[in-house]
């Protein structure tokens, strides 16, 4: 869930580098906020960006147009809004309803022959001045957590329901996703929601509501390894780059009237993923200075389980978890600094969606063993996010 720090200079490792042991199944990177700027805990903090008004059956309502991870930090912009027979668990059923048979404007070719099915990711957050804030308990994935994938996140907030789709890379060698681009990804859920056969009216534009003409930025190290094709894809330079490479965002949403109900999904789907770690990293808390850098090696698990209710209710299970080996290393030399120790990492999500919205819970664990100064320390992040309720996110470290 957490965004890699891709420094300017010094020696990477098989080219890139990530913040973080378990980056766990999400995608945060690119922003310039760093995990280290939040304070231990925060409790129903209000939104710090100015809410956007939009129009829902015949009034109007306020949201926050971007997700958000920790309740301040603005990740991911809205880029779809929802009205009608628009609960999250409907859309769901839309897309898992759809194959991968697409027409012009998208060619017959990976990755654009993918179908939807649920997605591993990191919990977020969304906002709506009326109803408060609602997690993100249905996501969707158009391909599979890599190497490539269009992922959909989806936030209810009353009658209405907020969704941010964005096309995004798993980074090699991590768990991390890295966005390549919001715009192409909501011109695809545009495309299949269309074909789905539900809309009741074309879809429309929101006024423009987050920042344009991009939000946040592709770090030039991981831009300049992408194929040519993949570049042309997302409408970037052809060539590679010396600075990061801002990902395109119109500011404007696209809004959709589903006036009808998509059949029910099977109750139960699973996935299992099981990633190699293996990067330079610089140390992710506890850190003795700038060259504090570990290599991390070893596998880490990702399990989730889907199931839907006979009531329409969903709900999700997912765990990781991992023991892999640290070498400390001085980034400015690449020279170890210590014997290798153990970094246990796991993470827990439960998540509910049903009539009142989407409920979201999380906890993610980061130790360093055996307890020497060299080793020592321990990081959690709580998140919960419910309907009616006060949202809270914790940060603990503890350095020995």
């Amino acid at each position: 869930m957490r965004r890699p720090i891709l420094p300017r200079s010094g020696p990477l490792a098989a080219g890139l580098m990530c913040a973080v042991l378990l980056a766990g199944c999400g995608d945060r990177p690119g922003s310039a906020a760093s995990l280290a700027g939040p304070p231990a805990g925060r409790h129903a903090v209000l939104p710090a960006s100015p809410l956007a008004t939009i129009s829902v059956d015949g009034g109007n309502t306020r949201i926050l147009p971007y997700f958000t991870d920790d309740l301040v930090t603005l990740q991911d912009p809205v880029n779809l809004v929802f009205t009608g027979a628009a609960d999250p668990r409907e859309i769901r059923n839309a897309l898992l309803g759809l194959d991968g048979v697409r027409g012009a404007p998208f060619p017959p070719v990976f990755p654009f022959t993918c179908t939807w099915s649920d997605a591993i990711g990191g919990l977020m957050a969304g906002y709506g001045e009326n109803e408060g804030w609602g997690g993100t308990a249905i996501q969707l994935q158009c391909g599979s957590y890599g190497p490539i994938r269009f992922h959909l996140r989806l936030v209810k907030l009353g009658g209405l329901t907020i969704g941010n789709a964005h096309f995004e890379l798993l980074i090699p060698g991590t768990t991390d996703h890295q966005v390549l681009s919001w715009e192409l990804a909501e011109q695809l859920v545009t495309y299949d929601l269309a074909r789905a056969g539900l809309l009741g009216a074309a879809p429309s534009s929101t006024p423009g509501m987050t920042a344009a003409p991009s939000h946040r930025a592709i770090p030039a190290v991981i831009y300049n390894l992408l194929p040519a094709d993949l570049r042309m894809l997302i409408g970037g330079p052809a060539g590679n780059v010396s600075a990061d490479v801002g990902i395109a965002n119109d500011g404007h949403a696209t809004g959709f009237f589903l006036a009808a109900r998509a059949p029910a999904i099977a109750p139960a789907t699973s996935q299992r993923e099981v990633i190699q770690f293996d990067q330079l990293i610089p140390k992710p808390f506890c850190s003795a200075g700038p060259f504090d850098y570990l290599m991390v090696q070893g596998p880490v698990t990702l399990e989730q389980e889907v199931r839907t209710g006979t009531g329409g209710e969903v709900r999700l299970s997912f765990r990781a978890h991992g023991s892999l080996e640290a070498l400390p290393i001085d980034a400015s030399t690449g020279i170890p600094q210590a014997q290798a120790f153990r970094a246990e990492v796991s993470e827990w999500q439960d998540s509910r969606a049903g009539d009142d919205g989407g409920q979201v819970s999380g906890k993610q664990e980061q130790r360093l063993l055996p307890s020497a100064p060299e080793g020592a320390g321990s990081l959690t992040i709580m998140f919960k996010v419910a309907p009616g309720r006060d949202p809270s996110f914790v940060r603990t470290v503890d350095c020995k």
